[in-house]
């Protein structure tokens, strides 16, 4: 499993690790990028932008659901310690 800092591609901020798993998504806007077929492998080609478009209950936490801006496949991340929760709040209310 791969935990790496990356700039995101949607907002431009510099995202650290997160340091109990792969990280897999920007927690200031949300958005993730296509690059995993598996959990941190980061081994999708598609490489598309991932944008988050709502929120699902999962267990006793949540994810974010996802559609790729290239590929319309969607994916889900679970949500991180870390992430900006009115952007969740705001996800979790767009039905």
């Amino acid at each position: 499993m791969i935990d790496e800092e990356f700039i995101c591609e949607k907002c431009g901020k510099k995202v650290n690790k997160l340091n109990y798993s792969a990280r897999d998504h920007c927690p200031y806007c949300l958005y993730s990028k296509h690059v995993d077929i598996n959990p941190g492998d980061r081994l999708n080609k598609c490489q598309g932008l991932l944008k988050p478009i709502e929120i699902e209950r999962f267990k006793n936490t949540y994810k974010i659901i996802y559609k790729c801006e290239k590929c319309n496949m969607n994916h889900k991340n679970i949500i991180a310690v870390d992430d900006n929760m009115d952007l969740i709040i705001e996800l979790s209310v767009k039905k």
